[in-house]
């Protein structure tokens, strides 16, 4: 065989597939392991949606290519949410992309932007894919320090000269995964200004905006006037309709860098099934706000109680406001620690903080998105083995 690329050597295994191999280790002994270290929505989309994508199916017209900018009716689903949800107006054919979930899209992002020599300036604690699209580019990363002391926003104002002179893209990404910090418009305006004097692309990674607690809403840096022209917003139902399985997602904003996006997608892939665009457009316009409120209270509910339960888990972390998560610190021991003897001593699965960036090497993040009685249990399993730890 001959060597791989030498991108390859730049590419760690993929966290969750690490994670995976312990947990079917530990399964094939027998052990029932709980999973708190994906964001994994646990519930089902909302019946409409189910009953739309498996008529669409029977639609013997509907199982041909779709084209590389999806259907006219999704784009423009996607256009009237933005300007329901933010009063931001986008123009369908121009402005909104679809996407094969969000993830793909913030890599191929990178490979229409960055070269070798380049920089994407990402938060060391942030998805991995922001960075891992920079090294499959070719390029390099500048981390963004994010400190629980300034809300996990990034400080803009102290990047070195000779690195904004070889930046490309700003990161952001609010409500924030893995730390649940979100952003004030205000900092969107900060981020806008930023990037219109020196001249970067804003990529705003938005796909937790529906998932919100204690009557907060989140913003979108759209809303800056003058904006949309740097600047793309990663949107996905995954999350926002319980529909991750069906990576249904798009991106908005800048027409120029959805072109750009698009000459590398349309080389990469053909688009979603038919019957799929049939089902997410009815998701964006007709199911009700009133679902994802229900939803959201679930989800709140089980914030609650793990937040209640944290102290006796040796555990610390903020409120989150919104998201599937809790970054979560331990009090007395370090994270790689806590990770290891709850998979194997517990048999709770976490998420290690490591993963996300350098920034989160003393965090653990946790996923509320488990069904109710095992989501108990699970903490239940994490109280009763941190009691017991030392006996």
């Amino acid at each position: 065989m001959p060597l791989p690329a030498a991108r390859i050597e730049r590419l760690p295994r993929y966290v969750f597939d690490i994670i995976g191999e312990s947990i079917r280790a530990l399964q094939q002994r027998g052990i029932d392991v709980y999973r708190l270290d994906i964001g994994n929505p646990d519930m089902p989309p909302p019946p409409a949606i189910i009953e739309t994508l498996a008529e669409a199916a029977r639609n013997p017209r509907l199982h041909g290519y779709s084209g590389y900018r999806g259907t006219p009716e999704y784009r423009r689903a996607v256009a009237r949410y933005y300007q329901r949800r933010y009063g931001v107006d986008l123009q369908p054919d121009t402005e909104v992309l679809p996407l094969i979930g969000s993830k793909e899209g913030i890599v191929n992002l990178s490979l229409a932007y960055l070269d070798h020599g380049d920089l994407a300036l990402v938060p060391d604690v942030g998805y991995p894919s922001y960075s891992m699209g920079a090294y499959l580019a070719g390029a390099e990363v500048h981390w963004l320090p994010m400190r629980p002391e300034s809300g996990f926003l990034p400080d803009l104002h102290n990047i070195p000269p000779d690195v904004l002179s070889r930046a490309k893209i700003l990161w952001l990404n609010y409500p924030n995964n893995p730390t649940s910090a979100v952003a004030p418009l205000s900092f969107y305006e900060q981020a806008v200004a930023f990037c219109a004097r020196y001249g970067l692309l804003l990529a705003s990674d938005n796909p937790y905006n529906d998932i919100v607690f204690d009557g907060y809403t989140a913003p979108s840096p759209l809303q800056i006037p003058g904006a949309k022209d740097f600047t793309v917003e990663f949107m996905s139902l995954s999350k926002s309709h319980n529909m991750a399985g069906w990576r249904m997602g798009a991106v908005v904003g800048s027409s120029v860098a959805l072109g750009r996006l698009l000459q590398i997608k349309s080389n990469v892939d053909s688009g979603h099934f038919l019957p799929i665009y049939e089902a997410a457009t009815m998701a964006l316009d007709e199911i009700p706000d009133a679902w994802i409120a229900e939803r959201n209270a679930i989800y709140q509910r089980r914030r609650d109680l793990l937040l209640a339960a944290l102290p006796q888990m040796g555990l610390a972390a903020p409120r989150p406001l919104a998201t599937l998560y809790t970054w979560a610190t331990p009090l007395d021991m370090p994270a790689a620690d806590y990770l290891r003897r709850a998979l194997d001593e517990a048999h709770v699965s976490l998420g290690p903080g490591a993963a996300y960036g350098p920034g989160g090497e003393n965090n653990i993040r946790i996923s509320i998105s488990l069904p109710d009685a095992r989501f108990e249990e699970a903490v239940d399993r994490l109280v009763t083995w941190y009691t017991r730890r030392g006996a």
